[in-house]
């Protein structure tokens, strides 16, 4: 018998109302209570799913009163099925030791499960930057293939509640490899330095990063805007980076010299001004300084 036959099945016409779906799985959905082994995570999931206290609350409150919201999943060509709500539900269920869990069986194609997938996790608490980045990177990209007219940051600006400007900015983080990622979820790189080191190629990203994890440098607005400018103007370079974050200094800085006056009247009249005094010790210094570059055998 089939494992479609097998489970138990709930018939549910209120979908849309339970979860506010839009038009493009406005259908009624099959439950399925599908074994915890069968559930395979959504291709490139870029929500993390933590074993923190919050997991523990989750797995104590299903070990009581069991999975009160279903998750979402769709049948995968290679057998089994593809969560694409219900991530953290299904490791709360691994830890209440359950066999199962029930979950919305839905036909969706990729675009539509991707922005389904993101639409029902960007809203959870504590969300990174680099998973709301590359959330909003899948959704925009789906959005786009899918050939919907109109503006795709201003559609995803209404949904989000966040500004046009805001969620293109998380686009472009989401340039950033996994490693740079991290460092700004670590806040050891801040939000707008990434946003500007996003326009930097893999290469030049791995060499930053190199450095980074070398030097343990801390990088300002500043630097991150000239180091975008560097590679803009394709002259980033591993010595590049280093004036960048250490400036060489100038040889030529200023020496200050003060001779007390008691000392300065052992050798000049009361009716000597500073600009004669001056003077005299220049020209006396001109001639040190020409005695002191004479070759020996002169």
């Amino acid at each position: 018998m089939s494992k479609h036959s097998s489970a138990s099945k709930i018939k549910m016409s209120s979908f849309d109302e339970l979860f506010g779906m839009n038009d493009t799985i406005n259908e009624s959905a099959e439950v399925l209570n599908v074994p915890i082994n069968d559930l395979y995570e959504f291709k490139g999931h870029p929500f993390k799913i933590r074993d923190d206290e919050k997991m523990v609350e989750l797995a104590d409150s299903i070990k009581q009163h069991g999975v009160l919201v279903p998750g979402i999943a769709r049948l995968r060509p290679q057998g089994g099925y593809e969560i694409i709500s219900g991530h953290s539900r299904r490791q709360a269920c691994v830890i209440a030791g359950l066999d199962t869990i029930p979950m919305f069986i839905k036909n969706l194609s990729d675009d539509e499960a991707i922005i389904v997938m993101v639409d029902s996790n960007i809203q959870r608490e504590n969300i990174l930057p680099s998973e709301k980045a590359k959330a909003y990177k899948m959704k925009y990209d789906a959005i786009k293939h899918q050939g919907v007219k109109g503006n795709s940051l201003v559609e995803m600006s209404m949904e989000s509640g966040e500004s046009a400007k805001t969620v293109q900015r998380y686009i472009w983080l989401a340039r950033l490899s996994d490693s740079l990622l991290e460092m700004v979820d670590e806040k050891k790189i801040g939000f707008s330095q990434g946003i500007e080191l996003s326009f930097l190629n893999d290469q030049e990203q791995k060499m930053l990063l190199e450095y980074l994890e070398k030097n343990g440098a801390k990088i300002t607005i500043q630097q991150a805007r000239e180091i975008k400018e560097k590679s803009r103007e394709g002259r980033l370079d591993k010595e590049a980076l280093c004036n960048i974050f250490s400036p060489v200094e100038s040889v030529s800085y200023k020496r200050y010299i003060t001779l007390k006056p008691d000392r300065l009247n052992d050798y000049f009249p009361d009716n000597y001004s500073k600009e004669e005094i001056e003077n005299v010790i220049i020209s006396l210094l001109e001639k040190w300084k020409q005695e002191a570059m004479k070759l020996p055998n002169e």
